[in-house]
């Protein structure tokens, strides 16, 4: 693997489209969004990191989603937009979580993207968080290393601010590793559903 596949002028980047987050439920996105390059371009500062791992929720029947048994709140409420919206809520008071809306609208399931590694304006992430250089593991510090905030809430992702892209990154099945989520104990039975999905950045293949 080589990072300088990473340019800004990577002419094989695709932005993705509007029918990826559609055509998905939470579960196959979060498997599908691993390899996918996630890039902020905010106040002219850009940034891109490898998705490495996420967590599937799974909107309404799902006791650990914020939208379990059809709840709408203030917070939640780009969780029933249409698939492709940016949905960023604080955590504990401190993090800013960042979350994908995928399905069609008023089918509020979303994929939390918990880690990262670094490959593009990594100067610029260790401005915001001293420590960018290597993978960011977890949805909090990642979010400060690309400076995503709350702010960023009900962005489109097809917008040219924070956006993904599929740049030819290959994620072999048999390296991903599926596990419960993190941090749902509340959730009971639903918390030890296999729902996250995690690979090592030296697991990854370029096509």
């Amino acid at each position: 693997m080589n990072d300088r596949a990473f340019s800004s002028e990577n002419d094989g980047a695709m932005k993705l489209a509007r029918s990826f987050y559609i055509r998905s439920t939470a579960l196959d996105a979060a498997h599908d969004l691993l390899g996918k390059v996630l890039v902020t371009d905010l106040n002219g500062d850009r940034t891109s990191a490898v998705i490495l791992e996420t967590e599937a929720y799974m909107g309404i029947p799902d006791r650990a989603s914020h939208a379990h048994g059809g709840k709408r709140t203030a917070r939640n409420k780009t969780m029933y937009d249409v698939g492709g919206m940016v949905y960023v809520y604080l955590c504990y008071g401190i993090h800013h979580l960042f979350n994908v809306v995928v399905g069609d609208v008023d089918d509020p399931q979303a994929v939390l993207i918990r880690a990262v590694h670094p490959v593009e304006g990594i100067a610029i992430m260790q401005q915001r968080r001293p420590t960018a250089e290597t993978s960011t593991g977890g949805p909090g510090t990642l979010t400060q290393a690309l400076g995503i905030r709350t702010t960023h809430d009900g962005l489109d992702l097809l917008g040219d601010a924070i956006w993904i892209e599929d740049r030819g990154i290959h994620v072999p099945k048999a390296k991903v590793m599926i596990g419960p989520r993190i941090g749902v104990d509340y959730a009971g039975e639903d918390a030890l559903l296999p729902y996250r999905f995690r690979i090592a950045y030296s697991q990854l293949e370029w096509k």
